[in-house]
């Protein structure tokens, strides 16, 4: 269970479904070859952001932003205030109309992705967004880390007192539809080109991954 750094409040990112940054979500490009990530040293976990992995947060976010051209202004401004950046994302804070809590997951002084928990749904973010959105940055993809990060996210919810998130992703994303499946997303169907999960956090009901290989 996330266990907060220290008192200060906090502000979290933007979403959508598995690809959530604190920037909106880019077109699809061509990925630049990127170096092989370094061997982890601590299992990864959720925590608030922290200034403690802000070179590799930097490096793993632009990676992200050539592998799809976005715009890498944003990036320029959080090196220029790290400490101001991750304070503004720290703790409850209202996005999208709703309450939101950001988590980094992290590994030591690495970063690995963001996740956003929403504490309840609009009638938007019960079409397009959901509960969840989360994503893992280039070096981090195909090594389980998306569907365990998901299912410590899906420990937030319980925490919050939820019994039932709703998850959507891209019909056309078949590695963030397979880690929703893993961590027991049951399909509910489709809203444009969206496929809605719900998953069940009630008692009897672990919401945890039944496999993370790739993912």
């Amino acid at each position: 269970m996330f266990r907060p750094e220290n008192k200060r409040p906090p502000r979290p990112c933007l979403a959508h479904t598995v690809r959530v940054s604190d920037q909106p979500d880019p077109a699809p490009a061509t990925a630049p070859a990127t170096a092989p990530p370094p061997r982890l040293t601590e299992p990864p976990r959720l925590s608030w952001p922290t200034t403690v992995v802000r070179d590799s947060y930097l490096a793993g976010e632009r990676a992200d932003g050539l592998a799809s051209g976005a715009p890498l202004d944003w990036l320029d401004q959080a090196a220029d205030d790290f400490p101001g950046f991750v304070h503004e994302r720290r703790g409850v804070h209202t996005r999208w109309g709703v309450p939101c809590t950001v988590f980094w997951y992290v590994a030591g002084r690495e970063y690995l992705g963001t996740l956003v928990v929403r504490h309840r749904l609009t009638p938007e973010l019960t079409q397009l967004g959901g509960h969840v959105g989360y994503h893992v940055v280039l070096p981090w993809r195909r090594q389980g880390h998306a569907t365990r990060m998901l299912a410590a996210g899906l420990a937030e919810c319980r925490a919050l007192g939820l019994d039932r998130v709703l998850l959507t992703c891209d019909a056309g994303n078949e590695p963030s539809r397979r880690v929703i499946l893993a961590n027991g997303g049951v399909p509910d169907g489709r809203f444009g080109h969206e496929d809605r999960f719900w998953i069940d956090l009630s008692p009897g009901k672990p919401g945890s991954p039944t496999s993370n290989e790739g993912l």
